[in-house]
């Protein structure tokens, strides 16, 4: 189980260290990576090559303006990909999601604004499959449910 972190830009690395931070409190291990798809598309392939070879991966996109980075990924992945797209503001927030938003037929991207709800996410997508982890999801439920 591994979640590629794949971020269009080394200034969003703040930003990925917040889902870093929710994945570890599930015990997933992430693995962040800059990629530009626009500006070296062959890396991101070799990275989605290398990680199409392995059974339990969620990606993560982290890009914002025109997002190709998530529609590259998911168009070449045989894993899911969830795209969280940073902002800095209302204007950036408009850009980003719709760039986010608006993919192709056959790329399949799912997209999640917070952080911490794209380790939640992927928490229960690992949980199906693995009895501690789904034990791990419960409890958060619980304790949230709890808290009100």
């Amino acid at each position: 189980m591994i979640v590629p972190i794949l971020l269009g830009s080394a200034s969003d690395k703040e930003f990925a260290q917040k889902i870093v931070e929710e994945l570890n409190s599930f015990g997933i291990p992430g693995e962040v990576i800059v990629a530009s798809a626009h500006k070296v598309p062959e890396k991101v392939i070799a990275i989605i090559e290398k990680f199409n070879k392995e059974d339990e991966v969620v990606y993560v996109t982290v890009a914002g303006r025109s997002n190709g980075l998530s529609g590259v990924t998911a168009g070449s992945s045989y894993h899911p990909v969830i795209a969280c797209p940073p902002f800095k503001d209302k204007s950036d927030y408009s850009v980003n999601i719709h760039s986010t938003l608006q993919m192709p037929s056959d790329t399949p991207v799912m997209t999640v604004l917070e952080p911490a709800n794209v380790a939640v996410s992927i928490a229960r997508i690992f949980g199906m499959t693995h009895p501690e982890l789904r034990k791990k999801v419960v409890q958060r439920v619980s304790d949230v449910k709890g808290s009100f």
